[in-house]
């Protein structure tokens, strides 16, 4: 299927000027060339046919993710589709899980909410499967978005706050974007001044950040706040000072919204002349994208009452039938969410153990020892969960103390299978590589950025098959993973020499050892030693 898309792939040749680059110097010329359409679309093939020459099958998703991103909204889901066929072929449900969520995500976008959350489930299942974090956090923040268009709101805040918690620490954008939702469900739970303080911390958050990405959608937020505690002059100044950019970025939805609470807002101030043209804009985005929710209803009934007044009889029965219409889409649309939702969604945790235990209680609601069965259970998964939770910091503790008890002059580096030789490497050759290496290791090349195994052979005079054999046989691991660990052993000594190196944020140190990304650095931390930085630089700061 990814072939057939991308055709236009099959006779392209990759320049030479980028022949030896690495993958993540390709993605970040594709984000640099944003404005740029024929660099952009050479550095998208490029990473793309790259990806398929070397049956990197992790690669190939991030290559058909990239077109995902930067294709207009007609060829998304085409692309999305490419990605979970190459995923699929991978067997890695981490991989397929991501594929799936990218696929609701872009019929999230499109709101179409059925088809959005029919692959968040979907993607759940793979991704519950694994040990990825920020997967499992990225689906736990779309489902919130399903439960607070359901109108599940405290439901949707507690999953919120979770995300709020985790990418506070590991993704700028995802907490912007659980800030801005948490504030949303505060309003629609009327807890306006929460809603307030939720969007003034948002916008302080993204100047600290320097991330203005989500600037005008806490104003917008806040300006439909402001309508609900009755400033309707400034919920009007606020909503339309994020309009130009709530449309510039094809955002229908949050620009509906923007004008029916901008008509309210009219409407509320006596003022109707004013309110009506904005409601019938709600009304166009319906026409056009098929958008509306609960509350945007109130545009149609408020039209209908409008030209009941003037006495036009024509528009008022097309507006009756406009809200007939759209009462029956949002009926079904709303109960086959809702019924997903509860039926698909965590049953393999509290929703199949809320259900189990509700049909004793009606079956048996006089057995006490069932009952007491019941909170036996629920007491011993609490106390494997407290003992699983113990269990894993005394497995940190461990890997931590033998950390910090390594002498400084043990080596990582040192060499493995001395005495045996590679069959089809002349000896005296080896020798000389392995010199070359030691060098490079004992210089710190390695900390060199986009450093790929292309230009470490050209480094030590060497060729690539040659050097990807004496690296896997005298270091007894694979090239990135041979680079990867002395970066993390050099960060690790720096931390226990130097104190100002354990107030370094990840993404600082990732910076200091060479890492492309504050992700990749994280990952390959724990891939190392076996926990998480967090807890080994509280338990350095302890020491």
């Amino acid at each position: 299927m990814g072939d057939q898309i991308c055709a236009q792939e099959i006779h392209f040749k990759i320049p030479d000027t980028l022949r030896n680059k690495n993958y993540d110097y390709l993605f970040e010329r594709i984000e640099e060339s944003e404005k740029d359409s024929v660099k952009k679309s050479l550095y998208l093939k490029s990473f793309l046919v790259k990806s398929k020459a070397e049956n990197n099958l992790e690669e190939l998703v991030n290559g058909y993710k990239n077109y995902v991103h930067h294709s207009p909204e007609n060829l998304k889901l085409i692309y999305v589709d490419s990605m979970i066929y190459a995923a699929k072929k991978s067997k890695d449900n981490a991989l397929i899980g991501s594929a799936y969520l990218s696929k609701g995500i872009v019929y999230y976008a499109a709101k179409k909410h059925n088809y959005a959350l029919d692959n968040y489930l979907i993607a759940d299942n793979y991704i519950s499967k694994t040990n990825d974090k920020y997967l499992i956090y990225k689906v736990k923040y779309n489902i919130a978005n399903i439960k607070y268009y359901l109108g599940f709101y405290n439901e949707a805040i507690s999953l919120f706050k979770e995300c709020i918690d985790y990418f506070k620490e590991n993704n700028d954008r995802g907490y912007l974007n659980s800030l801005h939702s948490l504030g949303l469900c505060y309003n629609r739970l009327g807890s306006y001044s929460l809603c307030t303080e939720i969007n003034e911390k948002g916008l302080s958050e993204g100047q600290r950040l320097s991330n203005n990405e989500m600037k005008e959608y806490f104003i917008i937020s806040e300006g439909v706040n402001q309508y609900f505690r009755g400033n309707y002059t400034l919920a009007i100044s606020k909503i339309n000072y994020s309009l130009p950019v709530i449309i510039k970025n094809k955002d229908f939805a949050n620009e509906a919204v923007g004008y029916f609470y901008i008509g309210k807002s009219y409407w509320d101030l006596k003022n109707p002349e004013m309110a009506i043209p904005y409601f019938k804009k709600v009304d166009d985005i319906f026409n056009n994208k098929g958008y509306i929710r609960p509350d945007l209803l109130n545009s149609y009934e408020l039209l209908i009452s409008y030209f009941k007044s003037k006495k036009n009889l024509n528009l008022q029965l097309y507006y009756i039938e406009k809200l007939l219409k759209v009462n029956n889409i949002m009926n079904s649309r709303y109960k086959y969410v809702s019924q997903r939702i509860y039926k698909d969604y965590n049953t393999k945790e509290l929703l199949f153990q809320k259900n189990k235990i509700e049909k004793l209680f009606e079956e048996r609601k006089r057995n006490d020892f069932i009952f007491k069965g019941i909170i036996v259970f629920l007491f011993l998964s609490v106390v494997f969960l407290i003992y699983n939770h113990s269990r894993n910091k005394k497995v940190y503790r461990q890997r931590f103390d033998d950390l910090m008890k390594k002498s400084e002059t043990v080596s990582k580096f040192e060499s493995k299978n001395l005495n045996n030789g590679i069959e089809d490497i002349n000896p005296e050759t080896v020798m000389v590589i392995l010199k070359q290496l030691e060098k490079f290791e004992k210089d710190k090349k390695f900390l060199v950025k986009d450093l790929t195994e292309a230009k470490l052979a050209v480094l030590i005079d060497s060729n690539i098959k040659y050097l990807s054999k004496i690296i896997l046989h005298y270091r007894g691991k694979k090239f990135v993973k041979y680079i990867n660990d002395l970066r993390i052993d050099y960060l690790i000594k720096l931390m226990k020499e130097e104190k100002k190196f354990q107030n370094y944020t990840n993404k600082a140190l990732s910076e200091e050892a060479g890492f492309s990304s504050k992700e990749r650095f994280t990952k390959a931390f724990f891939s190392t030693t076996g926990m998480p930085t967090s807890y080994f630089m509280k338990e350095l700061r302890k020491e």
